[in-house]
């Protein structure tokens, strides 16, 4: 075949090549199948450095942990991060050379930050699975372990994390161009480019060195060809070498091009970082003189990155568009209809409320308009947090209690404005006119809105913080809307909205103690107190508020309060929870008073204690608080039994703490749900209204001693002998079976250590370990009365002690005179005479007083220890004997049991029965008698 018909080069050369194969000897196929396929040589391959492949290990493993961590996929991301340690390991003779690469560290540091955000989210760590709570836990310890290796890098980092992403970005940008020119070109520039620049000697021996061996490569070539073309075609040899000539001259071409670019490439990189640093050191330069210059003409502002804010604030109405009420009505409604709407911006919608209350003004539209904007105001601000368990932001807190004032304001001076929740839409009057304006709306639930919503702030506020004590100061502030309330109110309101904001008044009373009045009372004027109760005082009297101060100057104080308030309540209240908070505030009031005998006279008249679980769950926390602070009044009386009944109930529990609303037990998820978790929350008491738990189990535990130490002693032989205190006899139990006993040095140690004292009748030594520096300190200096409630302690010691001392040690004696005991014990004579009448009078103590001679004649009738286990026998065989019977009722088929005792044929027949314990009872004191 000719290659001179009309084909092209290219055609040509393929045809040539195919008639070579096909003319190849057999023997030459091992050789050929080496070679090179055409379409082989046609993909060319890319050789890559090993820099570039690690590298990309570690973005490929990094892109698998950021795409775990978006779906919280904690064991994923444990198990990507152990693969990516041992890459960048394996890494690390690269690593040592061009350095840590910015995007490892970003990671390293944006991940320790997202751990610890999960960590610290305690409900989304709940409602983990168990495999994924424990891989976060791993991988928290984990990370934090090995960044402690690239502490400076991430610190580094977090310090401009901007300029390290620009850094990361540059790294890639010659990455991306050298690999184009991969892909396009037959010699690769990457490895050009990433190289250092070398000295320009050594460039242009390189680049003789690649002409000198594409010279080679080409004249071979060539000569194959040439000697192929002479065997087949026999062509001219001044043809050959006219052709030869003119691909000499192309690839001299390509090698100048090749070469210019690589240089220009080489300086122009060379140019760059120097010329980016000099940019960079210039940007913050540039930055301040802008700033200085929006400062100097007021005219720049710095604007974030994103889309710009647009602060203009939207026209309102259209010029030319006469304002009258009817158009600020339709325009408000507008504004409501987007409240509630998903992507509603809260702040703008407040904004534009308070626009369009200014616009009224300067239009002296009425205050009618004014009051239903306002409404809308306080409203919205409420609304600002749609999560109910969320508090308002202390911005907004002080709008809402400015608003709040704004509109009693104008609903004081202007009488002429009718307000209701009856009030509809319809027949509302807001234009001025001759009419009274009529408005929609309820002020007392918006008040007592804002309360809830200053409860929660104090629940959501740390109490050991000055922001508690700040936040604590708006109480006042509270209370004074809540008096100017029940000014208007008592005006204008109905029963029930009278009887509402009353308790919300109450509810602000009942747990402060008046310090006034109690100083009124005891005609102390100079009282002396510690320097933490006056500090109490001079905080309490800040909070309170005007019209409070005044009624206090002139002389009414907070009891005449409460009790005009509660017993308007008790006559015209038609709801049941109103009238039981109000009772319950009341018993507090009184019993936080020392006013033992009116707290117990209306608890026990109002029979609360019969249907209180009946009530919902916050009067059920008013109730327990009510009978703790009832407990606490009794022992400061010296009511001893009557504060352990009132205890009783809260402290055997041992659940105190979440009974009085003051924080929840640790509990598992089967008994409470997150949910029911949250909803307990928001019943929390505030911290400042909390009842101090130290000092009621120490009243409970004292008092429970002064009751159960004498019985202990007078049936310590008794078999039927009940525990009159649970707990107590836990807190005995454990302090015996302690091998090695020290001083006490908790509260409970004390009591246990004054228990075993009063046992052995030493009333001094359990006089010590009750009332010290230690328990002054703990518990008896947070009493009003400090002294008297010491005096009361000291005093029933020394007649508990003489009680129990009689019990232990009656048998000893056969007289005791009452001298020597009022000497041991430092009572009177008279107290002494007393409390032993008492004892024999109720057959406690089996003895006889002897007037002349004052003493007291035991009579020997306690039995012996052998006699006590004699009676201990007699009654365990009784039991046996009981029990003997009705087993064989059973196998006679008698079924009568317990309930058919008294009827024929059961297994208790009188006669017989009663005969046959007769008999063992004579045995008994026959036994007895001979002993």
């Amino acid at each position: 075949m000719s290659r001179f018909f009309a084909r092209s080069d290219s055609e040509s050369e393929e045809s040539s090549s195919d008639d070579e194969i096909t003319d190849k000897a057999p023997g030459a196929t091992f050789k050929q199948s080496l070679l090179l396929s055409d379409d082989e040589e046609d993909t060319k391959r890319v050789v890559r450095s090993a820099k570039d492949k690690r590298f990309e290990e570690l973005t490929n493993l990094i892109k698998t942990i950021r795409n775990a961590m978006k779906i919280r996929d904690m064991s994923k991301c444990l198990e990507e991060f152990e693969q990516l340690c041992r890459a960048f390991l394996k890494s690390k003779n690269i690593v040592d050379k061009e350095g840590i690469p910015p995007f490892y560290i970003r990671l390293l540091a944006d991940l320790e930050d997202y751990l610890n955000q999960l960590w610290e989210d305690k409900e989304g760590k709940k409602k983990m699975n168990k495999n994924n709570a424990k891989a976060l836990s791993t991988l928290r310890q984990k990370i934090r372990k090995y960044n402690r290796d690239f502490e400076s890098e991430i610190a580094a980092y977090k310090e401009n994390p901007q300029e390290s992403a620009d850094e990361e970005e540059e790294e890639k940008e010659p990455e991306d161009s050298g690999s184009s020119s991969d892909s396009e070109g037959e010699v690769s520039s990457k490895s050009f480019l990433k190289k250092k620049p070398e000295a320009p000697s050594e460039a242009t021996d390189r680049s003789q060195t690649a002409k000198e061996s594409e010279d080679k490569s080409s004249s071979s070539d060539e000569d194959d060809d040439d000697d192929d073309d002479d065997g087949d075609w026999s062509p001219s040899d001044s043809d050959s070498r006219s052709e030869t000539s003119d691909k000499e001259e192309e690839n001299a071409l390509k090698r100048k091009r090749l070469v210019t670019f690589l240089k220009v490439k080489r300086s122009q990189d060379t140019e760059k970082p120097g010329v980016r640093k000099e940019e960079r050191k210039k940007k913050p330069k540039q930055k301040e003189q802008i700033e200085e210059e929006a400062e100097e003409e007021g005219g720049w502002e710095k604007v974030n990155r994103g889309v710009p804010l647009v602060k203009e604030k939207p026209k309102m109405f259209a010029k030319g568009t006469e304002i009258n009420t009817a158009v600020v009505v339709k325009k408000l409604n507008e504004i409501l209809q987007a409240r509630g709407k998903k992507g509603t911006d809260r702040a703008a919608q407040i904004e534009l409320f308070h626009a369009l209350a200014a616009i009224a003004a300067e239009n002296n539209l009425g205050q009618g308009i004014l009051v239903k904007i306002k409404f809308n105001i306080i409203a919205s601000l409420y609304d600002y947090n749609p999560n109910l368990a969320a508090f308002m932001k202390p911005d907004m807190w002080k709008k809402c209690l400015d608003c709040i004032d704004e509109l009693l304001d104008i609903l004081f001076e202007h009488n002429n404005i009718f307000i209701g929740e009856n009030i509809a839409e319809d027949s509302e009057n807001l234009a001025v006119s001759d009419q009274p304006f009529r408005v929609r709306g309820c002020i007392l639930t918006l008040v007592e809105r804002m309360d809830e919503e200053f409860t929660k702030i104090m629940q959501n506020t740390d109490p050991h913080s000055q922001e508690y004590v700040d936040n604590l100061k708006d109480e006042g502030r509270v209370c004074g809307i809540v008096d100017r309330l029940l000014t208007y109110m008592e005006n204008k309101g109905s029963t029930e909205e009278i009887c509402r904001v009353y308790l919300r008044r109450i509810m602000h009373t009942y747990y402060k103690f008046d310090y006034k009045a109690h100083r009124r009372s005891l005609g102390l004027q100079g009282e002396t107190k510690s320097e933490q109760d006056q500090e109490e005082n001079k905080e309490e009297n800040k909070e309170e508020n005007k019209e409070e101060n005044k009624e206090e100057s002139e002389g009414e104080d907070s009891a005449v309060i409460m009790d005009r308030l509660c017993k308007f309540i008790y006559a015209k209240d038609r709801t049941d929870r109103i009238r039981t908070c109000a009772i319950l505030c009341h018993i507090y009031h009184h019993a936080l008073h020392s006013r033992w005998y009116q707290a117990r006279d209306l608890m026990l008249m109002s029979h609360l204690q019969d249907n209180i679980q009946h009530a919902d769950p916050p009067v059920q926390i008013l109730y327990n608080r009510t009978m703790v602070q009832l407990g606490i009044c009794a022992f400061r009386q010296g009511m001893i039994k009557d504060a352990h009944n009132a205890l009783l109930d809260i402290q055997s529990s041992g659940r105190a703490k979440e009974l009085l609303g003051q924080g929840l037990l640790m509990r598992n998820m089967q008994e409470r749900n997150a949910e029911q978790e949250k909803i307990e929350k928001r019943r929390q008491v505030p911290f400042h209204m909390h009842i101090n738990l130290e000092l009621l189990e120490c009243v409970y535990l004292v008092s429970a001693m002064l009751l159960e130490i004498p019985y202990m002693a007078a049936h310590e032989f008794d078999a039927r002998r009940r525990m009159i205190s649970k707990q107590f006899h836990h807190q005995l139990r454990v302090g015996e079976r302690q091998p090695l006993l020290g001083p006490p040095e908790s509260m409970r140690e004390h009591v246990v250590a004054a228990s075993k004292a009063m046992k052995m009748g030493d009333w001094r030594t359990c006089h010590s370990f009750i009332i010290n520096e230690k328990m002054n300190s703990k518990v008896w200096d947070l009493f009003p009365e400090i002294q008297r409630v010491r005096e009361m302690l000291v005093r029933k010691i020394q007649e508990e002690s003489l009680r129990t001392y009689l019990f232990t040690y009656s048998s000893v004696y056969d007289s005791i005179s009452m001298a020597t005991l009022s000497e041991m014990f430092e009572l009177e004579m008279p107290t002494v005479h007393s409390i032993i009448s008492k004892m024999i009078i109720n057959e406690e103590l089996m003895a006889s007083l002897d007037q002349p001679t004052q003493t007291v004649m035991m009579h020997r009738t306690e039995p012996t220890s052998l006699q006590n286990m004699a009676l201990k026998l007699a009654e365990k065989l009784g039991n046996l004997v009981e029990n003997n019977e009705r087993v064989s009722d059973l196998k006679q088929g008698i079924y009568g049991g317990y309930f058919n005792r008294d009827q024929k044929g059961g297994y208790q027949q009188k006669q017989s029965y009663q005969r046959g314990m007769l008999n063992f009872t004579e045995v008994v004191s026959c036994f007895m008698s001979m002993r």
